[in-house]
């Protein structure tokens, strides 16, 4: 799959966000190394602290299924300027993407992109201490 369809992926899953208290959709498409793709979107919560990222949802859809070596990460949202993760799914995108794995940054007009790898995102991540 092109880096191309995997950004249009990103933005069809942000159509399914539910986000009724931010009104700020999110969506993802994430490539696998077996070029499985996986999306997932923003899903929030009245209890704002139980909400989860499209990022973290779109990489739990891909582990839950056995994919847990992942290559590049596609993330939307509605906004004048591409967005960047939060700090929680920069650590979780570390746990299953190699540091030099393709992050694509996407404004809401589907055409500004900005192109960074997890390591610039989460340089001197957390890891396995063991």
């Amino acid at each position: 799959m092109s880096d191309k369809e995997l950004v249009e992926l990103a933005i069809k899953a942000s159509e399914k966000a539910y986000v009724p208290y931010s009104h700020f959709p999110i969506g993802v498409a994430v490539r696998a190394k077996s070029d499985a793709v996986f999306t997932g979107c923003n899903i929030e919560n009245v209890s704002f602290g139980l909400t989860n990222c499209g990022e973290r949802t779109a990489i739990f859809k891909a582990v839950s299924e056995g994919c847990t070596v992942l290559s590049a990460i596609a993330i939307y949202g509605h906004s004048a300027k591409p967005i960047s993760p939060c700090g929680a799914c920069r650590q979780v995108m570390s746990e299953f993407f190699a540091p030099s794995a393709k992050v694509i940054l996407i404004a809401e007009d589907g055409m500004t992109t900005v192109e960074t790898t997890v390591e610039e995102l989460l340089p001197y991540s957390f890891t396995d201490l063991t």
